[in-house]
């Protein structure tokens, strides 16, 4: 029997029915990739997974990325990320307390960006009506493009955005380390193309960020003007991210979401604070250089 989908109302989105937890044989990891390829976001509820089992199940999809944050991996297994604003005994954030609060596309920033990230729910914060907080909006880049005026997807065939991590937005006052020297060598900027072509699927795609893409490389590879580049990348981020084209996802415990870094943006919504806890771990599969 085909596993159970239960896609959104949205752009993009699809719950699937399935116990990670169980052995995954080689026809149903099959049938979940081409779900997870269709929709681009998937999510599996009530799951109850160690933490051998979360790293499992993500590197049927390939090799595991390590953070290069290293103070927020989770002792004894490096390839799981946390994501967290609890702090320990010290008064220091034992996670992430402020990814993805700005829109962007995992390690847009790599020469090999993200494949897909996969995000499973330890806590989850509520408000005083006991509605869960923190959800995360995901943005179609897929459906983004197909929707742009031909005389636009002419202008921006074969241009490239420069990726800069170290100007990636962030919050005021975030209690993110800053960067070190070893770190900004680690990542130089890249210049990938706007319009991505899937690996899989042979979808084209926006990738393209305002604050992180800095300037834009032409296809007889001049830059364009600095100013200019600057109002395209901002007006296509603002494209991109149009209602129409996203999902938001209202999280419960149990959790395991993933989404596609090749045709997705995402955005965390900061609508909590402590005493509220949130508690994520997140892997992250490498992908392949973007064309």
């Amino acid at each position: 029997m085909p596993i159970p989908v239960r896609k959104s109302d949205a752009a993009l989105g699809a719950e699937i029915v399935f116990d990670l937890s169980q052995p995954i044989g080689d026809r149903a990891f099959r049938e979940i990739e081409t779900i997870f390829h269709d929709n681009i976001i998937v999510f599996f509820r009530d799951q109850r997974l160690a933490e051998k089992q979360h790293i499992a199940f993500s590197r049927r999809f390939g090799e595991l990325e390590i953070h290069i944050v290293k103070k927020y991996l989770l002792p004894s297994y490096p390839e799981i990320l946390l994501i967290s604003n609890i702090k320990n005994e010290a008064g220091e954030h034992i996670g992430l307390a402020d990814a993805g609060f700005t829109w962007h596309s995992d390690t847009s920033y790599r020469k090999t960006p993200s494949r897909c990230s996969l995000l499973y729910a330890k806590e989850v914060p509520h408000g005083p009506d006991g509605k869960a907080l923190g959800d995360t909006v995901f943005a179609n880049c897929i459906a983004a493009y197909e929707a742009l005026p031909e005389p636009m997807k002419r202008r921006l065939a074969g241009a490239r955005a420069i990726h800069r991590y170290s100007m990636r937005r962030r919050i005021d006052n975030s209690p993110r380390p800053k960067l070190t020297a070893a770190q900004l060598a680690e990542t130089p900027d890249i210049a990938h193309p706007i319009v991505r072509t899937h690996p899989h699927t042979g979808r084209r795609a926006l990738y393209i960020t305002a604050g992180e893409c800095i300037g834009i490389v032409l296809p007889n590879g001049e830059h364009m003007p600095e100013d200019e580049a600057l109002d395209l990348i901002a007006e296509l981020d603002a494209h991109c991210v149009r209602p129409e084209f996203c999902y938001r996802h209202q999280w419960r415990i149990g959790d395991l979401v993933m989404w596609d870094n090749a045709s997705a943006m995402h955005l965390a919504i900061c609508d909590y604070a402590l005493p509220q806890r949130r508690l994520m771990h997140r892997t992250t599969v490498i992908g392949s250089v973007p064309f």
